[in-house]
């Protein structure tokens, strides 16, 4: 009898140090399975199972800043994050590459891929690592950063800096209206690829923040032409119907900006008055958190600064 009740004692013992050490009984189940594991994403195409603490994610879209901005590593991006000037500290050591890159891809061992709706080779790509795809603007820019935040299993993180953000815009927003008027219109110009083009609320460019977050006008014209869009190319003759009281130019030095030296644009009043504001192109095409915060500061200093 001593022997069963001794055998039955070292039983007793040994399944309770089983279940101390299973990470599926109830008593830190979530944590633990998710900090060794991964987590599912509802995604736009339904439910992707994702690493819970990614180390290897590459960017194939617009989306890397926002990756940088909850502290996720980054192995490989697209072209367009590395020349961004904001980045290049932290990609230095960052791989360009894009979605037709299978090989170098494959070889930068990714454990998480993000891309946009459109691009290509997803079935491949979802055969090295999990794959995410967002289409552009389904979201408004600020949500697009909290659902990544989820992906990323950082959404605290994510929803966080969107609250300060919104704070932080709509003080200053409300400075530059007293400063300069309620009333008074902006416009948002770009040379791209030999093309002129004004742009409407929601494509990059600081037009979240100025439109949207700041609450800024914009003229008719553009509201007409560009805001269904994002943005209408035209030509410089008629830049004239769509510049603003304040006119903010995306410049980029690679670009044909020979409209600038045509009497057209140097009559529009904005222009005669000195109520430009240059800013580099390549840090001013996204909307992610390192992006915007970098917008913020250069409006605040455009419009209020001595």
């Amino acid at each position: 009898m001593k022997k069963i009740y001794a055998f039955l004692l070292i039983l007793a013992s040994v399944l309770v140090l089983a279940a101390c050490g299973d990470p599926t009984t109830e008593s830190g189940a979530g944590e633990e399975t998710e900090e060794a594991g991964t987590i599912t994403y509802e995604s736009e195409n339904g439910p992707v199972e994702v690493p819970a603490n990614p180390q290897r994610v590459i960017s194939l879209a617009s989306f890397a800043g926002n990756v940088m901005a909850l502290d996720v590593p980054l192995v490989g991006v697209d072209s367009w994050a590395k020349d961004n000037p904001n980045f290049q500290e932290e990609l230095a050591d960052v791989e360009v590459v894009t979605d037709e890159d299978l090989e170098k891809i494959i070889e930068l061992d990714p454990d998480l891929i993000i891309g946009l709706s459109d691009m290509k080779n997803v079935d491949k790509l979802s055969e090295i690592a999990p794959v995410v795809t967002y289409t552009y603007g389904q979201v408004d820019y600020l949500t697009q950063h909290v659902e990544i935040g989820k992906l990323l299993n950082k959404e605290e993180e994510a929803q966080a800096w969107v609250d300060d953000f919104n704070a932080r815009a709509k003080e200053i927003g409300e400075q530059i209206k007293t400063e300069i008027g309620e009333d008074t219109t902006v416009s948002v110009i770009e040379s791209f690829d030999k093309q002129l083009y004004v742009f409407g609320d929601n494509w990059g460019r600081g037009t979240e923040i100025l439109y949207q977050a700041m609450g800024l006008g914009m003229t008719e014209k553009v509201q007409e032409m560009a805001l269904s869009d994002g943005y209408y190319a035209l030509s410089t003759e008629v830049l004239p119907e769509y510049a603003a009281d304040y006119i903010v130019w995306s410049r980029s030095a690679e670009a044909d900006n020979s409209f600038a030296e045509t009497e057209t644009f140097k009559n529009i009043p904005a222009v005669k008055e000195g109520r430009v504001i240059e800013v580099d192109s390549k840090a001013f095409y996204f909307n992610d958190p390192i992006t915007l915060d970098f917008q913020l500061d250069t409006f605040e200093d455009g419009f209020l600064g001595e």
